[in-house]
């Protein structure tokens, strides 16, 4: 295997990015192991990769694609498609304060939870994250109001 990063690299870009890594992961695996298993293989990918970043926001960004794109495959995958993840059983993590919403917004389906996350946890615009997604800004924001339409109807007047 080539070495396309330094020790020192890998290190830095996993102490600035590890957290929130782990956060999209969690969102979409719902515990712990399989999280970390989702941060280890998109920590492999940069790893292996001769990825150069021009910005800290091109690495943020690079990411949060990679890792959401792990999540995605390893949820294909036949066995977690037939094994069955009883909510009361998941492990709440103290990184979230969790708390109805974050639950709701644990249960969307992938394509809304995503833009929701990037939005109003990451702090990113629709243009932003349409880059980030690579779909156009008018698709972006009509998953997040699908995503805000679903979250009125489970949370009701609290949502408001």
């Amino acid at each position: 295997m080539h070495q396309y990063h330094t020790e020192q690299d890998i290190i830095d870009v996993y102490q600035r990015q590890v957290d929130m890594v782990f956060k999209i992961c969690y969102s979409y695996m719902k515990n712990i192991a399989d999280s970390e298993d989702a941060v280890s293989n998109t920590f492999m990918k940069y790893i292996q990769s001769p990825k150069t970043f021009d910005t800290f926001e091109h690495e943020k960004a690079w990411f949060i694609l990679t890792a959401t794109n792990v999540c995605k495959d390893l949820l294909k995958q036949f066995w977690r498609r037939h094994q069955y993840l009883d909510e009361n059983t998941v492990t709440k993590l103290e990184i979230f304060s969790v708390d109805s919403t974050l639950e709701a917004v644990l249960k969307l389906p992938a394509k809304y939870k995503t833009v929701i996350y990037l939005y109003y946890y990451e702090g990113y615009q629709t243009e932003e994250i349409a880059r980030i997604l690579h779909k156009s800004p008018s698709t972006v924001r009509n998953q997040l109001a699908r995503a805000r339409k679903i979250l009125k109807r489970k949370l009701g007047d609290m949502y408001e």
